[in-house]
């Protein structure tokens, strides 16, 4: 990443964190009302429930994403969706890698220590990954809507 990234216009960086989060929100409400009904009402397994629900997340994100911050953007390749997915895919795996460490590794395994790693320092981990990725392989710098480039 060269320094110019990070020396963007201010009202820019923050009109795209502010878009990029705004449908974070949404696919996050999306994942959690659709896991528990599917878990609830619907009696799925829990795997089965939470493969459902983060695919309709994904693609809510990627919808807002695509018609908010990134509109202006030209998709890069011939299937970005299936580059979105694989980013927001790595991000779970942080979500992941985040709980394991501290659960199985650092022997923190009370209810409130999974929260913590998996909830909160796994989630901010990954949507930082997310927003990069998301800006670096799934839509082009070219053409973005007075955003900074990367």
């Amino acid at each position: 990443m060269t320094t110019r990234a990070w020396t963007a216009p201010a009202p820019a960086l923050r009109r795209e964190l502010l878009g990029f989060a705004t449908a974070g929100l949404l696919a996050y409400a999306v994942d959690l009302a659709l896991f528990t009904a599917l878990r609830g009402p619907a009696a799925l397994g829990p795997l089965t429930a939470k493969s459902l629900s983060f695919l309709a997340a994904c693609s809510v994100a990627y919808a807002a994403n695509a018609l908010g911050p990134y509109r202006t953007a030209r998709p890069r390749g011939f299937r970005p969706y299936a580059a979105f997915f694989a980013v927001n895919l790595a991000g779970a795996a942080v979500q992941l890698l985040c709980l394991t460490v501290s659960h199985y590794g650092l022997g923190l395994t009370s209810q409130r220590a999974d929260t913590v790693s998996g909830a909160i320092v796994g989630m901010g981990l990954a949507t930082v990954l997310r927003f990069w990725g998301t800006r670096t392989w799934v839509f082009r710098a070219e053409g973005r809507d007075g955003s900074w480039t990367g």
